[in-house]
């Protein structure tokens, strides 16, 4: 049963993945949780084990939202060469410092992260100005550094960071979608790349990890969200842009909740 639920987890990561430009981590990473603790997994280690198996599924993931986006035109390249680097670098940061963060607290950190990122989307949402110049290099470098490294702590693929930012440097929400979609990429292999490494010689880790990354979950995960990405992608470049905006701020809202009371000892 424990592989089901995995499949079930990556089925509607991938959904999200595809129409709302995240790695689908907001999505992974409370299920992983849940899952983990209902199968007596260690406390101490369950948090860092979701993040670090939730960003190598986004490896997959990211894969299949990008090349859906990019037949649809949907990412520039440009501001993902620019921001790529310091999404590497923030994410092997990210990872050392999770690393040290307790488990608990990290879950209410995510938790009001995910909720904070929601009101953004659904209150104060900016406007499209389609042609507006793109930021300088050296802004689209620093956005990058700290998208990665709150990506990376987070356990997510970035989009629920990235999106609003490139929205607001002036991309339409489509382009928004696939680009955010792109930099989920170098986050993932970074991120996952840190947790694996970091987690070698920790104690209470169950069989079958590499580090704190569940291989088996991350198998599961990452076919089913393969698969289901490119139907969330086509969703995204049928539906109304403010659609996606408020469905992207209600997921989070149910997302970043859960984590937040899971850390907070509440449920």
């Amino acid at each position: 049963m424990l592989y089901v639920w995995f499949v079930i987890a990556g089925a509607f990561a991938g959904v999200s993945a595809g129409l709302f430009g995240v790695g689908g981590g907001m999505i992974i990473v409370p299920a992983l949780v849940w899952i983990f603790t209902a199968y007596d997994f260690s406390p101490e280690v369950v948090t860092h084990m979701a993040i670090g198996t939730s960003l190598a599924t986004i490896v997959v993931t990211s894969i299949s939202s990008l090349t859906a986006h990019n037949k649809r035109g949907g990412v520039r390249w440009e501001v993902w060469r620019k921001m790529s680097i310091g999404l590497v670098i923030g994410s092997l940061v990210g990872a050392g410092v999770a690393d040290m963060i307790d488990g608990k607290a990290l879950q209410a950190i995510i938790g009001i992260g995910a909720l904070l990122v929601a009101l953004k989307m659904l209150f104060f949402s900016n406007k499209e100005q389609v042609g507006k110049p793109l930021p300088s290099t050296g802004v689209q470098f620093g956005a990058g550094t700290g998208i990665g490294m709150a990506s990376s702590i987070f356990g997510i693929g970035g989009g629920s960071l990235t999106v609003p930012f490139l929205n607001w440097a002036g991309l339409p929400m489509k382009q928004s979608v696939g680009t955010s979609a792109a930099c989920g990429l170098p986050i993932a292999l970074a991120g996952a790349a840190g947790f694996a490494w970091f987690g070698q010689n920790v104690e209470n880790l169950p069989t079958g990890t590499l580090g704190f990354v569940h291989v088996t979950g991350f198998l599961c995960i990452s076919v089913a969200s393969f698969m289901m990405a490119k139907v969330g992608a086509r969703l995204a470049h049928q539906l109304p842009a403010l659609m996606l905006k408020r469905a992207f701020g209600v997921l989070l809202i149910f997302a970043g909740g859960q984590l937040f009371l899971s850390g907070i000892g509440v449920i």
